[in-house]
């Protein structure tokens, strides 16, 4: 009896517990408002604080309460560009502080946000500021923009300034171990989806692409390092190739920092350049609470559209990656507000469904009939991601970004030698017809059931050259010559011409309003699509969403239907 009560009372504890934090979150929620900013004072950007992202998003309420609040504040590209536009039009803004340290956000977002923090000074006249501690390849290139950048002087910082590398991971040995044979049908001999679960090393072909993206992404971001530090670049290459750059002397050694300074110098230097006694008379605007407070809701009815094409294509309906139906359904919407007069379509999508694809298309078809369609590209814009915006009036791409890889793939998995030789488990299969069991995973293709897979993949690879030669008015030929499944960076894709120009979603925004007739971007409503959820919709949705079911049933029902993607192997980190 006594150990009962003891459960009864834990329980109505927990139960007030709960109520008591729902009600602390929801009166967070409802009093949080527009925060306000100081009138003057400068702003403060910590990379390790914000979050440089394709849209603006609400942070996870749980976490937030887990974090007390600490978590980093995810900040839109688009939104990240007009609180700097706003900041160098503000004359309550007297410079940018910028620390670099513990950024994660990614190398053509970080393009982006540097691009927009050398029109602040351009246009501004005011100084940026940087200061590192623990230099990365990323977080130095994003420093590199500003007026004068500084560094600890003291030892134990952890210097990753060593150029750009990405892994490859092969399973096929190991599969093969386990009895699994995966059989890849594909077109395009740069199309490397696949070849990890077939081989033990990259072919070739993929190794050759992987070292020209590699180079491509490291001199677009050495040669602006290099010219915004007027340095030799050669002199540059040879600092990294060599380690040059591990202590922070070896920084200013080299001209790539301006001076080392300690917490306190650093803090009279802060002062000193805004014009203050002390370091603590200077108050420090945070990014995230200048952006939210600046960066306003636009109004009337006059409207461009950013739709975010953000996420893996796949199959269905469902409001998450970038699903065939509801994304179809999104750019139905857009495309019947007779207030949006014009359109961008931001991709960052490593590809997918074939068929997804294809559904996305026929509707962004149908928009660009009636409004001016314009094409940005973030970190990916290939294989399904290029299907679908190919059409567009004009590309923008970033230099790193990846884009390309025109090219079709089919994939399925046979485990019979696994039941037989490894878990020793017999398998027979009863079928109405010949092929009836061709899905099963339990055998191996024979030469008819393979030619039948590959008869699918040429058809589709034959439609995806067919649709980029319309798009980009080139020869057949020449696009299967620079398809084959091969992946390019932005600036590689702008000489061979499956890309326009290389611009940020800030040029493509004002490319868009310009063929809407009006290239004022003050006087549209910039409006993107999908919406992010509102804290409390985050919140509702921790608190009542679906979870995902990863039952063995759930599972083999996902891989036993036979699909064909256009994707890219997977979505590369570069550091």
């Amino acid at each position: 009896m006594k150990n009962f009560l003891k459960m009864v009372l834990a329980v109505i504890c927990g139960i007030l517990l709960l109520n008591a934090l729902i009600i602390a979150v929801v009166s967070g929620l409802a009093s949080s408002g527009t925060p306000s900013v100081p009138a003057e004072g400068v702003l403060k950007i910590d990379m390790s604080k914000v979050i440089i992202d394709e849209q603006s998003k609400e942070t996870d309420p749980m976490t937030m309460i887990q974090s007390r609040g600490q978590s980093p504040a995810t900040i839109g590209i688009w939104e990240a560009a007009r609180a700097l536009d706003a900041a160098a039009n503000d004359p309550g803004i007297k410079y940018i502080y910028l620390k670099t340290d513990g950024s994660t956000t990614s190398l053509a977002k970080l393009y982006e946000f540097r691009k927009a923090l050398l029109t602040f000074r351009q246009s501004s006249g005011k100084a940026v500021v940087a200061y590192m501690e623990s230099p990365s390849t990323g977080s130095y290139y994003l420093a590199s923009v500003a007026d004068k950048i500084y560094m600890t002087p003291h030892p134990g910082a952890t210097v990753t300034m060593i150029g750009i590398s990405s892994q490859m991971f092969f399973l096929g040995d190991l599969l093969k171990k386990l009895g699994v044979n995966v059989q890849l049908i594909r077109h395009g001999k740069y199309k490397s989806a696949g070849e990890m679960f077939t081989r033990s090393s990259a072919s070739p072909e993929n190794r050759e692409q992987y070292q020209v993206m590699v180079n491509s992404m490291w001199k677009a971001i050495s040669t602006e390092i290099a010219m915004s530090r007027s340095i030799d670049i050669n002199k540059f290459n040879d600092l990294i190739d060599n380690l040059g750059l591990c202590l922070p002397q070896d920084f200013v050694d080299n001209s790539l920092v301006d001076e080392l300074l300690d917490r306190k110098g650093l803090e009279d230097q802060l002062a000193v350049l805004a014009v203050a006694d002390k370091f603590k008379d200077v108050t420090m605007i945070p990014f995230a609470d200048y952006t939210t407070a600046k960066v306003l809701p636009g109004k009337g009815s006059k409207k461009i559209a950013i739709i975010y094409a953000n996420g893996e294509i796949v199959d269905g309906s469902a409001e998450e990656n970038v699903a065939g139906d509801h994304f179809a359904s999104i750019i139905e919407k857009v495309r019947e507000d007779k207030g949006v007069k014009a359109v961008v379509l931001r991709v960052n999508s490593p590809g997918g469904s074939v068929l997804a694809s294809e559904k996305i298309k026929a509707e962004l078809d149908r928009l660009q009939a009636e409004k001016p369609l314009v094409a940005s590209y973030g970190d990916y814009a290939a294989s399904g991601g290029y299907w679908i915006s190919n059409h567009c009036e004009t590309i923008f791409s970033d230099p790193v970004t990846l884009t390309g890889s025109i090219g079709v793939f089919g994939m399925v998995p046979d485990f019979s030698k696994t039941a037989s030789d490894v878990l020793k488990v017999g398998v027979e299969t009863v079928s109405s017809n010949k092929h009836g069991d061709m899905y099963s995973l339990v055998k191996p293709f024979d030469q008819a059931e393979y030619n039948y897979m590959l008869r699918s993949i040429e058809d589709i690879y034959d439609r995806f050259t067919s649709l980029v030669a319309d798009g980009r008015d080139m020869p057949k030929e020449e696009v299967d010559e620079i398809g084959q499944g091969r992946v390019w960076t932005g600036s590689d894709a702008l000489e061979i011409g499956l890309v326009d120009e290389i611009g940020t979603l800030e040029d493509a925004v004002a490319y868009a309003a310009e063929l809407a007739g009006d290239s004022t971007i003050a006087n549209w409503n910039i409006k993107a699509y999908p919406a992010p959820l509102t804290t409390m919709e985050s919140l509702m949705s921790s608190m009542g969403g679906k979870q995902e079911d990863y039952s063995i049933k759930a599972v083999y029902q996902k891989i036993k239907e036979p699909r064909i993607l256009a994707r890219l192997p997977y979505e590369l980190k570069f550091f």
